[in-house]
């Protein structure tokens, strides 16, 4: 399971799967708990990549947002959702929130057992205790496959700096998910030595998946002058609006751009939504940003399109700490895919996913970061060399497709067909 930059890989797309159904007989059921289906892209693009192999593929996830249908069919894909407590804050709230969707998950598992049955439970964390609604499971004959989307105890010492009873829980559970797993899902090498290293799994048994992006889906489009607000350039985020994605830091670099240096030719458009989104709209306009910083809030895909597509450079300001060390982010490759050159903190999983698409500035150092994307904007060529660079990497090494033929890997072991 080893990789490299550069590396010939395979590519595999739905038309070939649809021909060849190489996981023909198999039921899976996909349990995710944080956030809905198909909003979750890697959940849907997964579930789209199994039925089109042959699967029968059911899904467990909340409502949300226009998601709000209790069952949902595409594409010979059944979706249960349920409802869940809102704004989960405070140990309370994340227990009544983790009670409330372990209750619905089981409840539904057991329903669909005997309905449309499954052979394979796919959890997709956080939090690491979807292997509670398996194991009664696994009694019947039934594996468990661990989709291992975020570190848990790293994410929870990110957001409250300490190493208490919370934090070696989470790393219980998270033990106590590998041990449950017949097979893990890794989105990096990072999280594939974590799995290896800290879960006690067989390396065999561990497959890298990245959230490769769906370039079917992400469609360029013309400049749209409007998220511009007049001015001649454009820096774009995309991304969650939380207390650990750093854009706290990205708004100390705007106000070293505009304040410190007078550049009141760049506009700044921050699309996505998410627990901290109030304060950090405050934060801009007590720095008197207001005026040169947009936040658009969860926006649908047409508005983020237009962002990425108008964009000079896109940003991704995620400080450096173990989580974001180990993570891939999904907006790198989003970036990419759009063919725009990258500022950001250097970071390993960061600079493996965009290499000389980005630029990488020290570690949390905000004044470097400006200066790192005022030097891009000066140097149109460079922009252009590196945007195309990136696209470039997505379209032969980082795309969906590529990543088909180490998701039916991990199946077809799981499945005893390997």
């Amino acid at each position: 399971m080893t990789e490299a930059p550069g590396t010939a890989l395979t590519a595999i797309s739905m038309d070939a799967l649809r021909e060849t159904t190489p996981l023909a007989g198999l039921k899976v059921l996909m349990v995710v708990e944080n956030l809905p289906v198909p909003f979750d892209r890697r959940v849907w693009m997964e579930a789209r990549t199994l039925s089109a192999a042959g699967a029968r593929v059911s899904i467990i996830c909340p409502k949300g947002k226009g998601h709000e249908e209790s069952v949902w069919e595409d594409e010979g894909i059944k979706v249960y959702r349920h409802p869940l407590p809102l704004d989960a804050k405070g140990a309370t709230g994340y227990f009544l929130e983790y009670g409330a969707a372990l209750f619905w998950e089981t409840w539904l598992a057991l329903k669909i057992y005997f309905t449309r049955g499954f052979h394979v439970i796919h959890g997709c964390n956080p939090p690491d205790l979807i292997f509670l609604v398996a194991i009664p499971f696994k009694l019947l004959g039934v594996k468990y496959l661990f989709d291992h989307h975020d570190i848990n105890p790293e994410l929870y010492e990110a957001k409250f700096g300490r190493r208490d009873f919370f934090w070696k829980a989470m790393r219980f559970f998270e033990r106590m998910t590998f041990k449950a797993a017949r097979v893990s899902i890794a989105t990096n090498q990072s999280y594939r030595k974590i799995a290896i290293e800290r879960g006690g799994m067989d390396p065999e048994n561990v497959f890298i998946v990245r959230s490769g992006p769906d370039l079917t889906r992400l469609i360029r489009q013309p400049d749209a002058p409007k998220w511009r607000n007049g001015r001649q350039y454009m820096v774009g985020y995309v991304g969650v609006m939380g207390d650990q994605e750093g854009v706290d830091l990205l708004l100390e670099s705007i106000r070293h751009l505009v304040r410190d240096k007078g550049r009141e030719d760049i506009q700044f458009c921050l699309v996505g939504g998410g627990p901290s989104l109030d304060a950090l709209r405050q934060m801009s306009a007590d720095m008197g940003l207001e005026d040169y910083v947009t936040f658009t809030g969860r926006a649908p895909d047409q508005d983020l399109f237009e962002v990425l597509s108008t964009a000079d450079v896109c940003v991704n300001p995620d400080r450096v700490n173990e989580m974001n060390d180990k993570s891939t982010m999904n907006k790198i490759l989003e970036y990419m895919a759009f063919e725009k050159p990258i500022v950001q903190f250097d970071v390993t999983e960061g600079r493996y996913s965009a290499l000389e698409a980005s630029l990488y500035a020290a570690e949390n150092d905000t004044v470097d970061f400006a200066d790192k994307i005022e030097a891009l904007l000066a140097d149109p060529a460079r922009r252009a060399a590196m945007g195309a660079f990136g696209r470039q990497r997505v379209e032969t090494e980082m795309a969906w497709p590529y990543q088909v033929p180490a998701l039916v890997a991990a199946y077809r072991k799981i499945w005893g067909k390997a």
